[in-house]
């Protein structure tokens, strides 16, 4: 168990959190969930006592091991990459360096020769004498290859780390596990496993992310800061944002009487504790929902922008005829080639790819930044199209140094002043806001300053690379509905599990080697065996 006990933080007049008490138990995962600068991540290196609170104290129970995710990817650059992962194991690390030390001395003394057998023994115990293979089948799992474990961190790509790093926290069953975004730079794969590692996980779990699909899948509980205080919620994100919302608007609705509110409250988590069968955690969290006080239940002080994509005209028959279409790096090799496709009235797809510099070709040659290599692309001619760029800075470079009002307003047609300030107040910027200078805006409001672009065209066919990409989880709570009720045509991709999932009805893999089209929805398309052959043959050079 972990304990927190009349916790305070605050940076100046700024107070971040104030007589916090809290307890993290086995069994638990709990999901820490916040606005922007809201401090998450701050809370969690209290918790490891990375920082240290202005008043109150953290304990974890004695004999309790804690391991924490490394934000720090360049921390272990001179060690190979098995020793790394053991390294999460600090105790143990710690005993097999000073052994070994011993056994490598020549001059070693009797005494010092006893004291490496003690240590031996306490290896063992720890399971030392099989943490090497451990290790290898951990990052096995992880997708690092063998033939990586015995290269230096400082030979790793960056995505490589990341597992290196996550294999890390994981190894040898630690008691308490700290983890902030753990789901960033990895596979949907990948996440599908640590999703179900976590699920299966016996003992505690503290977790920050944006991504909802991890926490829904993981969470039995929602760890919120708000109003400067931090409190434990039963279930999981989804539970904890349908339940905020309809207080919100029960407390708007001033004319329902209690009862008939408490009602409804109880008959929702009813729905929602029968759904939970779903969910890899669902005793634990069917359980916690039937123990639920609803009394505890709180409307939160999260502000939702408006995100809405409405097409100013329906697509005809015609709508988008990709042939032979390839393109190729600076290298001279593929990013991907042989992409055929034909979308159809209603279709929204979900792009994949093992290499990120192939997605980021592919959507600038859809929307007309680069010419293909080889083959031809034929938009029908009722379609209006939208691009959402992975990278925006273009739009927001200094010699383009425009205050809001005016960036906004040089992509509408209604130039009216009310017209944009409103609109703007839509996106969540409010007040004297609309006079900030779009150059210094932060890498969300640059995002949410980009919908506003796309809605104000309203185009029939979106091309959105990594929407997802520095929003909070409220704009892209929002976003994904926005993508679900659009009427037009859609091709993207997130690392956003449940955006990929309920966005899109149509799976599209590129490679060099060819590409996969498959009608199947997203988490069908990443757990069929008969898709995972062909996702292996494709990489390994087969077409298929």
């Amino acid at each position: 168990m972990l304990t927190v006990s009349d916790l305070s933080l605050q940076y100046g007049k700024r107070i971040l959190f104030d007589e916090v008490n809290l307890q993290f138990t086995r069994g638990n995962c709990y999901g820490v969930i916040g606005a922007n600068g809201a401090g998450k991540s701050t809370f969690l290196k209290i918790l490891s006592g990375e920082i240290a609170p202005n008043g109150g104290h953290v304990s974890l129970e004695p004999n309790n091991r804690m391991a924490v995710l490394s934000q720090n990817h360049f921390a272990f650059e001179e060690y190979d990459v098995l020793t790394t992962v053991i390294m999460g194991h600090k105790e143990m690390y710690d005993i097999m360096v000073e052994k070994d030390a011993i056994y490598m001395n020549p001059d070693a003394t009797e005494a010092e020769g006893m004291h490496a057998a003690n240590l031996e023994n306490e290896f063992g115990e720890m399971g030392g004498w099989t943490a090497e293979s451990d290790a290898a089948e951990l990052l096995s799992i992880l997708g690092v290859k063998e033939d990586l474990h015995y290269k230096q961190m400082k030979e790793l790509t960056g995505s490589e780390k990341v597992k290196v790093l996550l294999a890390q926290a994981l190894f040898g069953d630690p008691d308490l596990l700290l983890l902030d975004e753990p789901t960033n730079d990895l596979d949907a794969e990948t996440v599908t496993w640590l999703a179900d590692f976590l699920a299966d996980f016996k003992n505690t779990v503290i977790v920050v992310s944006h991504d909802r699909y991890f926490l829904d899948m993981v969470c039995t509980h929602v760890v919120d800061i708000d109003y400067q205080k931090i409190r434990i919620f039963t279930g999981n994100y989804t539970f904890w944002y349908e339940t905020s919302q309809m207080m919100s608007r029960q407390m708007a609705n001033k004319n329902k009487k209690t009862e008939a509110k408490r009602q409804e409250l109880i008959e929702f988590i009813q729905r929602f504790s029968a759904n939970a069968s779903k969910s890899r955690q669902a005793t634990s969290r069917k359980k916690a929902l039937e123990k639920l006080n609803i009394e505890d239940i709180q409307p939160s002080s999260r502000k939702y922008p408006f995100i809405h994509f409405k097409p100013e005209r329906k697509p005809g028959g015609q709508i988008l005829k990709v042939e032979h279409l390839g393109v190729k790096n600076l290298e001279g090799g593929w990013f991907f080639k042989d992409v055929n496709f034909t979308m159809n009235t209603g279709d929204k797809i979900a792009l994949l790819s093992r290499e990120p510099g192939a997605i980021n070709a592919f959507f600038e040659v859809l929307a007309g930044k680069i010419q293909p290599t080889t083959g031809t692309i034929e938009y029908g001619q009722t379609i209006t199209v939208e691009y959402l760029p992975n990278d925006n800075e273009e739009f927001f470079k200094d010699e383009h140094d425009l205050d809001l009002m005016n960036w906004l307003s040089q992509y509408s047609e209604n130039k009216d002043e009310q017209f944009i300030r409103g609109f703007l107040g839509r996106m969540l910027f409010s007040g004297e806001e609309v006079y900030k200078q779009s150059s210094v805006l932060s890498g969300g409001e640059k995002v949410r300053c980009m919908m506003a672009k796309i809605m104000l065209n309203h185009p029939n066919f979106l091309l959105l690379d990594e929407p997802t990409n520095h929003l909070d989880l409220e704009s892209i709570t929002v976003l994904n509905k926005a993508v679900s009720e659009f009427e037009g045509n859609l091709i993207f991709t997130s690392h956003d599990h449940q955006l990929m999932q309920t966005g899109a009805n149509r799976v599209l893999e590129i490679s060099p080697n060819g590409m996969i089209d498959s009608l199947l929805e997203f988490d069908d398309y990443l757990r069929s065996e008969r898709i995972k052959e062909q996702r292996e043959a494709l990489y390994q050079g087969a077409t298929v």
